[in-house]
């Protein structure tokens, strides 16, 4: 049983929506990439890692596509801004940017979004608890991946790499707007499957 079929299983927000087909879930992984571009351009510059939405949109999107859409589309974002697309923060774009320090965390999208799908595909998205949990827990996966990368970067500019620095530089600035961001999409999620109950219900 592949990935695909196997979510057949488990319906995620999308899935309750939309019928599912190969067209459909192309439009979604599509629509999920430039969600994530979208997003990304609201932001606070900072150097070497600017603040944006783009956290909210992986959480968002992951959950519901779930875990292959929801990755595929942070796969899509990441190779069409490398091949060119302006959709990174701040519309930066090429293969230049796979050498930028914050690149890292964009890699990390990719696992945060199958995660969170994951999750929501065995309906942690749906309750208040689980989603703060599962949410919170996609959201730190781009540092697992980003914090390291954005020391790797910067020693081989030859800049400060000590830990603080490179906590100073890659999380710190991020504490208070993620909690927010966790905390709207934890909200919104299970909000919306309220919503969509209460309106099949009526109907």
């Amino acid at each position: 049983m592949t990935i695909a079929s196997a979510s057949l299983n488990r319906p995620v927000l999308a899935d309750a929506l939309v019928r599912r087909d190969a067209v459909t879930n192309t439009l979604l992984v599509l629509g999920g990439a430039a969600f994530t571009a979208l997003l990304a351009q609201v932001q606070i510059p900072l150097w070497p890692v600017p603040i944006t939405g783009q956290t909210l949109a992986i959480v968002l999107v992951g959950a519901t596509l779930g875990t292959w859409r929801g990755a595929a589309s942070m796969l899509v974002y990441l190779v069409a801004g490398l091949v060119g697309a302006p959709i990174f923060a701040g519309g930066t774009h090429g293969l230049g940017a796979g050498v930028l320090p914050s690149f890292g965390f964009v890699i990390g999208f990719v696992p945060a979004a199958a995660l969170v799908g994951w999750l929501s595909e065995r309906r942690w998205d749906r309750r208040p608890l689980l989603s703060i949990v599962g949410f919170g827990l996609a959201s730190a996966v781009p540092f697992v991946i980003g914090v390291p990368w954005l020391g790797a970067v910067l020693a081989s500019m030859g800049a400060p790499h000590d830990v603080g620095t490179v906590l100073s530089l890659g999380f710190t600035p991020f504490i208070v707007g993620g909690l927010v961001k966790w905390a709207i999409a934890a909200t919104m999620l299970p909000l919306a499957w309220k919503a969509l109950a209460f309106f099949t219900k009526k109907n």
